[in-house]
Parts: C-alpha cells; sequence; structure tokens
C-alpha cells in the first residue's frame, strides 16, 4: 500500500503535491520525503504531513523507515517561512515532539541516508534509533551562519553523539562526512550499499514483538534522561532567535538574493572601501 499525504490546494484549484509518501509492507513502514525541489526542507505542512503519517504507521506496523533523496536526504527548516516574523510557524515544538515521538514511541525507526544532511535533517537522523548512511553522505550543521544554533537539534543529538561532538559541529558548521559520523555514532553503519544494509537491518527488526518496543523504549529513554524535559527550553530558544531581526535580515538575503551572510558583509566592505571622500 502507497498514499502521500493530504497535499494542499494550490492556485487556479490545482492541488500541490505532498510533501511526505508512504508505503507499507507487512510490519514496515516506509515515510519518504518528497520536497526534492527544495532539498526536502522541512515546512510547515511537511511536519503536519508527518504526523499524519506516523498516526497510521503506527497503528500498522512496528518498524518506520524514514528516507529522502538520492542526493539529498534533507537540508533543514524551508527558510522562505522564516523570512519575517510574521511567516513563522506557529507551532515550531510539533517538529521536536514529532522527533521526540521517533525516539520514544511505539515504533522502531530506521534513517536511510543518501547524500546531504543539514541543520535540522540532523535532527531526523540524530531521533531514529538506527542510522545508515551511504559512503557519500555528509552531515552539517550550518544555523550559526546565520545568527542562529541548533536549539532543538542539540538535545537530539547530544544524546546520540555527546556535547563535545554536537558542540564542534555547531561551532564550525562545516560537513563531516560518513566514515566520521559512524565513527562518532552519528549513523550506525555506513555502507557503499545501503539498500542491502537496510535490508539485513529490517530483516531482525521485523523479528521483534510490537509490544516490547514501547517498553524497551521507555525503559531506554528513563536510563538516558527523558527528551521531552527538554522541549520546552528548546522550543523558547526557537522562537527567540526567529523573530530577531538580524536573524531574519540574514535569512531574508539567502532566500530572495541567495547571499550567504558573509557575503553580505563583504559585499559592503567591498563598497566601502570603493568610497572616496570628497
Amino acid at each position: 500500500m502507497t498514499r502521500s499525504g493530504n497535499g494542499d490546494a494550490g492556485l487556479r484549484g490545482h492541488s500541490s503535491p505532498a510533501c511526505v509518501e508512504l508505503s507499507i509492507d507487512g510490519r514496515v513502514a516506509l515515510l519518504r520525503l518528497n520536497r526534492s525541489e527544495s532539498g526536502n526542507s522541512i515546512s510547515a505542512r511537511m511536519v503536519a504531513e508527518l504526523w499524519e503519517m506516523f498516526d497510521e504507521a503506527e497503528a500498522k506496523c512496528s518498524v518506520l523507515v524514514l528516507e529522502g533523496g538520492h542526493e539529498v536526504f534533507c537540508v533543514g527548516a524551508d527558510l522562505s517561512e522564516y523570512s519575517s516574523s510574521e511567516d513563522a510557524p506557529d507551532d515550531p515544538g510539533s517538529l521536536y515532539r514529532l522527533w521526540a515521538r521517533m525516539a520514544t514511541g511505539p515504533l522502531l525507526t530506521v534513517a536511510h541516508i543518501r547524500g546531504r544532511v543539514m541543520a535540522g535533517g540532523v535532527g531526523f537522523v540524530a531521533a531514529s534509533d538506527i542510522a545508515i548512511c551511504s559512503v557519500e553522505a555528509t552531515f552539517a550543521l550550518s544555523e550559526l551562519l546565520f545568527g542562529l544554533y541548533p536549539a532543538m537539534v542539540l538535545p537530539f543529538l547530544i544524546r546520540r553523539i555527546g556535547r563535545q561532538h554536537a558542540h564542534y559541529l555547531t561551532c564550525t558548521t562545516q560537513p563531516i562526512g560518513a566514515q566520521r559520523a559512524e565513527q562518532w555514532g552519528l549513523v550506525d553503519e555506513a555502507t557503499p550499499n545501503t539498500r542491502r544494509a537496510l535490508s539485513r537491518c529490517l530483516s531482525r527488526l521485523t523479528r521483534v514483538p510490537s509490544e516490547a518496543i514501547q517498553t524497551y523504549k521507555d525503559y531506554l529513554n528513563g536510563v538516558t534522561g527523558p527528551i521531552c524535559e527538554h522541549e520546552a527550553r528548546a522550543v523558547r530558544a526557537n522562537r527567540e532567535m526567529f523573530l530577531n531581526s538580524d536573524n531574519l535580515r540574514r535569512i531574508s538575503d539567502f532566500t530572495t538574493l541567495g547571499l550567504m551572510p558573509w557575503e553580505r558583509e563583504f559585499a559592503g566592505v567591498r563598497a566601502g572601501l570603493g568610497r572616496t571622500v570628497s
């Protein structure tokens, strides 16, 4: 069985494509991010569709696989929704709670990663129970370039790879490759053949009794510290960052002009050097 999210009514009565596609095969649900034109960026509508698909998957399955495209898994938030404080999504906590659902809910969640993973895309990986990536995959937290920081990603990321590795990724904003991601524990396996690795993994996960999964994950969450306790602080920080006028200007420059933050500042310096004093 395969189906897509509901989509939205577009201009002139046309329906825009769904952000997420769901297919179910026995006990396994496959969720495929379907916004390739924007690097599978996370929009408010995508989050709403993911919640809907999780409801269905939890009712029918015990394992959920989340994947993006061959070149890009997910580049993070759809910045076009953050160009002004009026455009920002009303409930950023919905995404945090979705990740918490992946980390603590009744499904064994597997991230199947090929290509680039950035910003909020790292949140999906960190929230997954198991992550398998191609050897070409890269992972980066680019938020600090825009005056932001990955407030909602960090509780999940620190839980998975430790404070210092998460701190390094945040501060440098540089991507790391699949080998280092595997060494750090961000992914569990980096391989040239992700389909084979995924199949091997699913052959074991589908043997786990459904009723045991939630009991086990409840216990594990208690051992490592409840992820849900971090939501209020993470969401508050996220809201404050996306109400900051300087951050919104950097985002607007990027979404409307294609300028990275340092490019606009460098252009201003060059213009200043070019002026003559009369």
